[in-house]
């Protein structure tokens, strides 16, 4: 079985699009739409990688489920990806840079993302075994 790749975003055109291309690389995909259930999920599965949206329920969930995870001992070590539209739906001047406080991700994508990068970033990321 494939690396397990865990996708928490609320776009079920988006997570379909996602999940087949990541599918016929041979990965194992799981999902959740929100970040209350995408916690839940990291902990239960302990997947290899995380994709994250960050506007699902609220405008910044992303955000606070890369804080929580990054508090989580036994998910603190699994890398995210974080996939996002937030600069461009809220019109923002300036990019996001991930760090170890307030964004704990290993990298982030801007939406919508190209299947060659995001598979790029993903085999950069993607914890070993």
């Amino acid at each position: 079985m494939g690396k397990k790749v865990l996708m928490i975003d609320d776009d079920p055109e988006f997570v379909d699009a996602i999940s087949n291309l990541l599918d016929a690389k041979g990965y194992d995909v799981h999902t959740a739409s929100n970040g209350k259930d995408g916690v839940a999920k990291v902990r239960a599965e302990d997947p290899d990688i995380i994709l994250l949206d960050v506007m699902m329920t609220t405008k910044h969930e992303g955000f606070d489920v890369a804080r929580e995870l990054h508090e989580d001992p036994k998910a603190k070590d699994t890398p995210i990806i974080m996939m996002t539209g937030i600069r461009k739906e809220m019109n923002l001047p300036f990019g996001f840079e991930p760090d170890n406080t307030w964004l704990p991700v290993r990298t982030v994508l801007e939406k919508p993302v190209k299947p060659e990068v995001l598979l790029k970033a993903i085999d950069e990321n993607i914890r070993q075994a």
